[in-house]
């Protein structure tokens, strides 16, 4: 069941930028996050409500092509949809834009884990319905 896509717009902000004149690597990972929460969030799945259900999402893996360089200043969107599920783990893909052209692409696994013990536990059906009927974008 792979969810909607959901999207974020923002500006590529001066300070993101590295040595080499471009937004730092380190961001792309941070965008990638910030997406994946804002879009948990919009399908009510806050921290609060994680909390409330003993269990939340940890990252497992990231693997994130770069494909250009995103630049201070750009109109940069960020699009992620849940790709896959399993028992107790997810694969959300993500596509950050910098105007018409794809700057990168990423794929994370997500474990669900229980707060009390850090270890894997199911994820609820419930959980699934609601990413699916997820909107479109804040």
């Amino acid at each position: 069941m792979e969810s909607p896509v959901y999207a974020l717009d923002l500006i590529a902000d001066p300070s993101d930028v590295d040595e080499l004149g471009h937004i730092s690597n380190l961001v792309y990972v941070r965008w990638v996050l910030d997406v994946a929460r804002a879009h948990s969030d919009a399908v009510g799945w806050t921290h609060d409500a994680y909390r409330r259900l003993g269990a939340v999402w940890v990252v497992r893996r990231h693997e994130i092509d770069y494909l250009r360089p995103v630049r201070a200043g750009d109109r940069v969107q960020l699009a992620t949809w849940v790709d896959a599920w399993r028992g107790a783990s997810s694969i959300r893909r993500t596509s950050i834009r910098a105007g018409d052209v794809e700057a990168a692409r990423a794929s994370t696994l997500w474990a669900f884990v229980s707060f009390d013990s850090g270890r894997p536990v199911r994820i609820p059906d419930r959980l699934k319905v609601d990413f699916a009927g997820a909107p479109r974008g804040a």
